[in-house]
């Protein structure tokens, strides 16, 4: 039986334990849990009206959107994790107009984008009463991802599989045609590894000898807890500006997020992100107040970039060494299909997935040898 290494815990790592085949693999997971962008966010599973130019980005949003029904399926994943609640798309009159005649173009290759609809501003107050009526555009096959929730079940069911998991911060060395991980307390040797730690991959990389386009970015996400009663009713909202609006279960509302380019990795909770984030969605709100003044907490996480927000992933030329980073804001969206295709990749030894982003090469490039 070979045996593999998965450094990262996120969101890619613990769906590419959970589909990996432990009938031919000995799987362990080293993650230090540390900054990681998934366990600091929530957020919309609806990427058909993404104006992103990267068509090639667009193709794995898209099918990542679609795998969703898979994975519910194969993880058993409940209303407390993911939910296809529908989406909501404030934007001026003209701008729906648009929207509406670009989500119909891109439902011929997409269904699941499902019913489309132009509301009317009592329609829109009526489908999410947080917000105060406004036109706006409905998509009922838009979904919600609750990241820390999808973590938190994932890792049973990856334990139950029989997955090993080390909550230790691990380096990587080369040994050959095999690799030696060391932690505070473990050292083993495996025949592959996969880098899924984001930003983190950047100095495992480094470390062999590689130069990698990654930077981090902070990001702020606020809960707050209400009594609404029926929020896991209503769909989420997509709001004309960087914040989104996201009702989860038993009242928990939340507004993200922060997009901090100079954060870098700290984690601490600022009043600033706050404020942004309030005064973001302030002026979409039936109520402000009633739901400002409830009780608040912050979800603060480090995201990994490239410097054309795309994503890479895939074998280096070693084939038995993957990586998978850059993943930005669309990580809920685009990890869990990214750690299925890595696991069919091990599973069954072949790779198809180029067509989803540029040669690997132009975000890691390996260093001459001295």
């Amino acid at each position: 039986m070979k045996k593999i290494a998965i450094i990262g815990g996120g969101i890619i790592g613990l769906t590419l334990a959970n589909y990996l085949d432990t009938t031919k693999f000995d799987v362990t997971l080293f993650d230090e849990g540390i900054g990681q962008a998934t366990g600091a966010s929530a957020g919309i599973i609806s990427p058909w009206l993404s104006k992103r130019r990267n068509k090639k980005w667009y193709q794995l949003a898209k099918d990542g959107a679609a795998f969703f029904p898979k994975l519910v399926q194969d993880l058993s994943l409940d209303a407390s994790v993911y939910s296809k609640c529908g989406t909501i798309l404030l934007r001026e009159q003209n701008s729906l107009l648009a929207l509406a005649e670009l989500a119909e173009e891109r439902k011929k290759e997409a269904p699941e984008i499902g019913d489309i609809r132009l509301l009317t501003a009592d329609e829109t107050a009526s489908y999410l009463p947080l917000l105060k009526p406004a036109p706006s555009l409905y998509v009922s096959g838009g979904g919600r991802l609750n990241g820390r929730s999808y973590l938190a079940h994932a890792t049973k069911q990856a334990l139950a599989k029989g997955v090993k998991i080390i909550h230790e911060k691990a380096q990587v060395d080369a040994d050959n045609e095999q690799w030696q991980i060391q932690s505070a307390s473990h050292q083993i040797t495996v025949d592959a590894v996969a880098l899924t730690s984001g930003p983190f991959v950047k100095p495992l990389l480094e470390h062999l000898n590689y130069t990698v386009d990654i930077r981090p970015q902070k990001g702020q996400l606020l809960a707050f807890d209400t009594t609404y009663q029926t929020s896991q009713e209503w769909p989420v909202a997509m709001l004309d500006g960087e914040a989104d609006l996201i009702p989860f279960m038993n009242g928990q509302i939340l507004i993200g997020a922060t997009h901090e380019n100079d954060g870098g990795w700290d984690l601490t909770p600022t009043q600033a992100a706050f404020d942004q984030l309030v005064e973001g969605t302030r002026d979409f709100l039936a109520n402000p107040e009633a739901l400002i003044s409830q009780p608040a907490s912050f979800f603060v996480g480090t995201r990994a970039y490239t410097s054309d927000f795309a994503p890479f992933f895939g074998p280096l030329e070693q084939t038995n060494l993957v990586v998978a980073s850059g993943l930005g804001s669309s990580g809920l969206t685009t990890g869990p299909y990214i750690g299925y295709l890595l696991a069919t990749y091990f599973n069954e030894g072949t790779w198809q997935a180029d067509c989803y982003q540029k040669p690997i090469e132009t975000y890691v490039q390996k260093n001459a040898e001295n």
